[in-house]
């Protein structure tokens, strides 16, 4: 296979991952390799790069394909003594851990560490490459009886980069310049560079299974989802710590579309004044009417928001919006519940997100009786200890999978708020086809509310935002 037909896959690879690449940008990618020439791998991946990566977000999948595509040169047959003297030899030798005495496994991993500390200390990216490529060949193989199996989990232990933080702050800072700026600059430096190890060897791990199994076989499980495509009930810590980049973002696309829409909107009643000056330059006929600017209305919002064990994470990330989002309405208050329901809008005020969630979970009363969903109870105390906080300016906007473990709905109770608030819409990050099965009550809800949409990812949450706004 020639690298034009590699990279034909490659682009064909990148829209299986979700990234939307043309034929217009596949040949624009192919043109700026041919200038520059394929010597050089960082050029590129970066000409690739250039060409056709539109977003930021885009950037993780494509490195990972990209990888798996185009792989590093590496020699072959290494050796025990390579390992241990020559921390530039790499390849793709026979030899595991099996074919070891413990005398010399143990001098293979210290070696090996002993390196790694030297490649951290120095930021040497060219070292800490080859490292991975040495530790996945020692540690990450195992010979089954289907054939070999590499292991990212096997390599990491063995290498355990994260217990030399002690040694790398004593070698960067000396005891002199302990604590301090300087000791958290080291430490953030140190962990970013470990990061980048880890990520190697996995790069690594993923050329090995490549080679083995096929591309295509690995690109499945090596691509992970979009960042705005991950399911909010799915989401991991480090997901949500990267929806939350996508917040205020999003929050300013929302402000710029209200501020067209305040410009572009029907005008408002006729100025008759400003009519008759202007109709003194057509001999008293009014041509040309003037009108008092239009003033769209701006609503209070209303959240109230299940956060339950199950959908802890989508409630994570709504409650970021809503904060986001305060300075978009005129007034913003934001209801969190399970059996029981709270006023969580205190907690929206600090600029601090990451403990928002604990302190919510820790000092506010959302448990009444078991700790179990119970949107009926909820909604009823809600409608009693808030009666005045949905009126005829309020949007109200239901955040939850709406499984209610075969417990009242209070439909009645929930359709007076429903008719008091000026709109009333509904987010469930359950899939649609789940919807009313189980102990799910969303056939009693969607009838009383305006919309109950399917939101399990942030590319439906920002375009049910973008019809929320008013016109």
């Amino acid at each position: 296979m020639n690298l034009l037909d590699r990279t034909v896959e490659f682009t064909a690879a990148l829209r299986r991952a979700g990234v939307p690449v043309s034929s217009a940008e596949t040949v624009d990618a192919a043109r700026a390799v041919g200038a520059l020439g394929w010597a050089d791998r960082d050029a590129v991946r970066a000409s690739f790069a250039a060409t056709l990566c539109k977003r930021p977000v885009y950037r993780p999948a494509f490195d990972t394909l990209f990888d798996l595509y185009f792989p590093p040169r590496i020699g072959n047959g290494v050796s025990l003594d390579d390992l241990l003297g020559d921390p530039t030899a790499a390849g793709d030798g026979e030899l595991e851990p099996g074919d070891l005495t413990p005398e010399e496994l143990t001098a293979l991993r210290q070696a090996l560490r002993d390196e790694l500390l030297d490649a951290l200390r120095d930021g040497d990216d060219e070292a800490l490459r080859q490292l991975a490529r040495q530790a996945v060949n020692a540690f990450g193989s195992s010979q089954g009886s289907a054939g070999r199996s590499w292991f990212l989990y096997r390599v990491l232990r063995a290498m355990s980069a994260e217990t030399l933080i002690a040694d790398l702050l004593s070698a960067l800072l000396g005891d002199s310049e302990r604590g301090g700026l300087a000791e958290r600059a080291a430490r953030q430096t140190i962990t970013d560079r470990i990061r980048d190890f880890e990520e190697l060897v996995g790069a690594e791990v993923r050329r090995r299974m490549a080679e083995e199994r096929g591309i295509e076989a690995v690109e499945r499980s090596a691509v992970k989802p979009l960042s705005d495509q991950v399911e909010f009930l799915r989401a991991s810590q480090r997901d949500l710590v990267e929806l939350r980049r996508q917040v205020q973002p999003l929050a300013r696309r929302l402000a710029t579309r209200l501020t067209a829409r305040r410009r572009l909107g029907r005008t408002g009643r006729l100025d008759f004044r400003r009519t008759v000056r202007a109709a003194l330059a057509t001999g008293g006929v009014p041509v040309d009417t003037k009108h008092r600017p239009h003033k769209p209305h701006k609503p209070e919002l209303v959240v109230l928001c299940d956060v339950s064990g199950s959908v802890a994470s989508f409630a994570h990330f709504t409650l970021m919006l809503t904060h986001a989002l305060r300075e978009q309405f005129s007034k913003v208050r934001a209801f969190a519940f399970i059996d029981t329901t709270d006023e969580v809008t205190r907690y929206l005020r600090g600029l601090d997100l990451g403990d928002m969630m604990a302190r919510i979970s820790a000092e506010a009363d959302l448990v009444f009786f078991d700790g179990h969903s119970d949107y009926g109870h909820a909604i009823e105390v809600f409608a009693e200890k808030y009666p005045e906080a949905v009126g005829p300016k309020t949007s109200l906007l239901i955040l939850g999978d709406a499984r209610n473990n075969y417990r009242s709905t209070s439909a009645a109770v929930f359709r007076r708020l429903c008719a008091q608030a000026r709109h009333s819409y509904w987010l469930n990050p359950e899939p649609r086809t789940y919807w009313g099965s189980g102990d799910s009550a969303t056939d009693v809800y969607a009838e009383l509310v305006d919309e109950m949409v399917e939101c399990r990812n942030i590319d439906q949450l920002q375009d049910f935002i973008e019809r929320l706004l008013p016109a």
